[in-house]
Parts: C-alpha cells; structure tokens; sequence
C-alpha cells in the first residue's frame, strides 16, 4: 500500500528543514572580526573642562604620544638619557598624576623615568575589551621597545604593583635585578571587596551608568558641585567617570579580569629569582590590608630577596601622604647592588 500523501508531507517538513539548517551552518562563511572601539581620552574634553587645569596633558615633560593595535598611549620621559632606567606604573583609578611627588624628583636625582597612563585612563585610549594583566603587560612591554629600553626597574602603586609583577613574570628579560611594589593588589580575597564596589562593577549596572541619560546627570552634577579646594585625585577619578565612556568599564573589568586579584602564580613566578622586591605598604590601608604585604612576601620564590617597608599609620594613596618616606626608601633600594 502506497504512503498516504499526508504522511510524505509530514516527513518532508520534519526532514527538511533541520537538513536545510546543517547544510547552511556547514557552508556559511564566518562574518569577518569586528575592529576594536576604541573610547576616547581625557584629550578629548574641552579645554574649558577642569581635568586640564588639574592633570593636563603636558603634567610631566617629555610627553608624547604613540599608537598600539589596542588605542594610543600617553607617556613621559623624564630625566637625564644616561641615568638607571625605572618605570613608574599608577593604579586602578588615577592616572599617572598620582606620581606627581616622586617622579620629578626621581628625575632630579638623575634617573631616566618613564611614566604612562594605562589604557581607560588619563591621556590613553579605553578599548573596549577585557582589561586583564595580559593587556597590562602587553601595553608596557610594547612602550619599552618603542622607547628603546632593553630593562628597567619596574615600580608600581597600588594595581601598578600588580602590574609590575605580572610583568616581571611575563617578560622577566625586559625588567632588571629590582622590582617595587607600593600598597600592591594582585591578591586581594574578593570578599575584601568593597560591596559597592562589586555591584558597580557589574557589567549590568554599568550598562546602566553608561547610558546617555546616566551620563549626562553625572555630567552636570560633577561639573557643577565640586569645590574649587576639592582633593585633586578625586577629582580626576569623578571627571573620568563622567565625561570618558569608557572609564567605568575599564574599572569594571579590571575588578572582574585584572591584576586586582588572582595573581598569586605571578608573585611565585622563578623570574623573581635573582631579583631584589622592596615592598612598601601603610598599616593603615584600608583599600588594600597591611596582610597583603607579607603574604606577597610569602609567595616569591626563595631566589628573591624581599625588604618590607612598613608605614606606621600609613593609609593607601602612599606616593601622596608620604611622598618624603617613598622616596627615601626608593633611593636607598635602588642604591643597592
């Protein structure tokens, strides 16, 4: 008995289609990448913006700026040619400003500094992707070889610290015989996390506070209610995230991704064998516990020679309130042989 007509309907559209559908995702052609976004600067506010009386662009001498496959970067180079190399990197919010007390003095003292404003802050470019240490270190390994330095000392503030040590572990041959890290993340337990701060750096939070309408209340509220004796780095911090797009979501995903915590392989890395690490951390910190500072200590590797430097009352922001202390510990470490 031939099949009824009805039932070679029926399995032609239970066939069919799911035939057709395989046959278009096997020979479908992926569409091509999308190119990165890149949000812009600081450099691109008005100059009527406060940000260029607080932090404008030529803040150091020596700047200027350069192009990488991940947006521009602004950096500096101070000091004379001939003196030890040292790179100052800042931390999770404020810009390179935040070394406005030792990198000049640095540079006085003869040593050839080179300080830059890490990607979704400051004067560089904020692309949109994941702000993790492999960006971090990539950024500064690529700043290294544009400006022509084979190795440097590498010192860092808080994230910067993270930073500096992610990049020792990645690229130990660019980094000389000492590291220096200053009330340094890279380890901190997420539930030492501010709550806030874990729900503004909620990707679904800040899709809400990067809308246009958010945007644009904060705009007007942080353009209209700061003081004139308002504290400068706050300042900037409020700016950013106010006027750069991009700022939160970096902030955001360095809290998610980045070098804030999770990097304890790093400080265990072997490049820090031979390696001299001065750590320097306030037992007042309350963005980052005074704990951190020996538990970092207890990581590295038992080729490393560590110094702790401990700041009686010492709050977080130590390249700030102890500028004097800082830089006193710097030159006597980086005296060392």
């Amino acid at each position: 008995m031939p099949p009824h007509p009805i039932h070679c309907l029926a399995y032609t559209l239970l066939i069919v289609p799911p035939l057709l559908l395989t046959i278009y995702l096997l020979a479908a052609f992926p569409s091509p990448p999308d190119s990165l976004y890149l949000h812009p600067s600081l450099a691109s506010l008005p100059k009527t913006c406060k940000s260029w009386d607080i932090y404008p662009e030529d803040y150091y001498p020596g700047g200027a700026y350069v192009d990488f496959p991940y947006g521009r970067v602004r950096y500096w180079l101070m000091g004379p040619e001939t003196g030890a190399k040292i790179v100052l990197i800042h931390g999770l919010s404020v810009p390179s400003l935040i070394w406005k007390d030792i990198a000049p003095e640095l540079s006085a003292r003869g040593y050839r500094v080179l300080l830059y404003d890490l990607y979704g802050r400051g004067y560089s470019d904020a692309p949109e992707t994941r702000y993790d240490s492999r960006l971090y270190s990539t950024q500064l390994a690529l700043l290294m070889q544009h400006v022509g330095w084979d190795q440097a000392v590498v010192v860092g503030v808080s994230m910067g610290g993270a930073v500096a040590s992610s990049f020792t572990a990645t690229f130990p041959h660019l980094v000389k015989d000492k590291v220096v890290l200053i009330s340094s993340t890279g380890i901190i337990e997420t539930s030492d996390l501010p709550r806030t701060l874990k729900f503004m750096s909620s990707p679904i939070v800040q899709s809400v506070t990067s809308s246009m309408p958010v945007r644009k209340f904060v705009q007007r509220l942080t353009d209209t209610s700061s003081p004139s004796s308002a504290d400068p780095l706050q300042e900037i911090v409020r700016i950013q995230s106010a006027h750069l797009p991009g700022f939160d979501a970096a902030i955001g995903s360095s809290l998610r991704d980045g070098p804030i915590r999770g990097l304890h392989s790093a400080f265990q890395s072997p490049s820090f064998n031979g390696r001299k690490v001065l750590i320097i951390h306030g037992t007042k910190d309350t963005v980052v516990s005074f704990k951190y500072a020996s538990q970092i200590a207890a990581l590295l590797p038992p080729g490393a020679q560590h110094e702790l430097v401990t700041v009686p009352d010492g709050g977080h922001d130590l390249t700030i309130s102890h500028p004097a202390l800082v830089l006193e510990a710097l030159q006597k470490f980086l005296s060392q042989s």
